[in-house]
């Protein structure tokens, strides 16, 4: 049986499989299931996949995830707003507010949420960060402006992001989980 990881981003794909190697397959599918707005990835992580769950024929499992970037000056904004205010506000204007910032401490972190016909389960991870003026040529959406120990994220390899990535540190706390629920 393969846990169904309902993402449209294959980079999430891969490093699930990395992570669930020799404990399970992982399989793509794209769900468009409804995301509810809310501020706790949690709530929002865990509907999308009880929906995917049941309208994929509740049959397989399925793993969902959400991720944010929480600005500590900005009260946590955009939170899990992030990928709104990527698309719309842009990670270029982000910068700039938080810049004003004497504090420019923030934290990426990521929920997955695991259901099944037995319920939902979810495992959160998260990095700390400062955000600085975008640097680099990698990664995704707030990468350039995120940096950990002196390095922005777009500025590391893929492997490098992925050994201290908040959705890393996600699928570990869940292969861990998932691996060791039978015993």
């Amino acid at each position: 049986m393969a846990i169904r990881f309902v993402t449209g981003n294959a980079g999430k794909v891969r490093e699930a499989r990395d992570y669930l190697a020799g404990i399970e397959p992982v399989e793509q599918i794209e769900y468009d299931y409804t995301e509810v707005q809310s501020d706790s990835l949690e709530e929002i992580a865990a509907h999308g996949a009880r929906e995917a769950f049941e309208q994929l024929g509740g049959d397989e499992p399925v793993l969902v995830d959400d991720a944010g970037l929480f600005v500590d000056a900005l009260g946590g904004f955009p939170g899990p707003y992030s990928a709104y205010v990527e698309d719309t506000v842009g990670v270029e204007r982000l910068w700039r507010l938080a810049e004003a910032e004497e504090n420019r401490r923030a934290t990426f972190r990521t929920v997955l949420a695991y259901a099944d016909e037995d319920g939902t389960e979810t495992f959160a991870g998260s990095v700390a960060g400062t955000l600085v003026a975008p640097r680099g040529e990698g990664g995704f959406g707030y990468d350039p402006i995120f940096e950990y120990n002196g390095t922005t994220m777009a500025e590391m390899s893929t492997a490098e992001k992925n050994a201290i990535s908040h959705r890393g540190r996600a699928l570990a706390t869940f292969a861990e989980w998932y691996a060791g629920r039978d015993e």
